[in-house]
């Protein structure tokens, strides 16, 4: 029996581009979608690097279409002589179009918004995953870290006493 990983288990845990793990504190998120993107040359190129920056971004639909807004991609120095990068470009979000209309009907809802929670990769192509959320309570948030504490706390315990 080899004790290597598979190739797929390899591939998934490489294939995080970025989190929004702001996202996840600020909002209770409902349900998820997996979106492709449409990207230019050198963003692709900036992001097999890493250079990407997901927590201020959002998501918007305008005219039945999804738009990913505030999604900061750097160029990378090397990037083409004949393209001027714009680091905060608006980019189009793919997703089928009977998703796209439920999406629409949650988001006029009150309190509801649309959140990136990470950008990866899947077969070979740029995918985000976007949320249907809604916001959270001052109260809320506290809550979250509470938990996030107490747990923290157990572990540490529980280290003590494996000692």
């Amino acid at each position: 029996m080899s004790t290597k990983p598979s190739k797929s288990a390899a591939k998934t845990a490489d294939s995080r581009i970025a989190d929004n793990k702001k996202a996840l504190f600020n909002y209770a998120i409902e349900e998820r979608f997996e979106a492709g993107m449409v990207l230019q040359g050198w963003e692709v190129k900036a992001l097999r690097e890493g250079k990407v920056q997901l927590t201020d971004g959002y998501v918007v639909i305008r005219e039945g279409e999804l738009f990913l807004i505030g999604c900061q991609i750097n160029p990378l120095r090397t990037a083409s002589t004949h393209v001027s990068p714009d680091s905060v470009r608006t980019k189009k979000l793919l997703l089928h179009k009977d998703q796209i209309r439920r999406l629409i009907g949650k988001v006029e809802q009150k309190g509801h918004t649309l959140v990136p929670l990470n950008l990866h990769w899947k077969s070979g192509k740029v995918k985000c995953e976007i949320a249907l959320a809604k916001g959270k309570a001052e109260h809320d948030k506290r809550d979250t870290i509470k938990d996030r504490e107490g747990k923290r706390e157990v572990e540490r315990a529980m280290k003590q006493r494996q000692r």
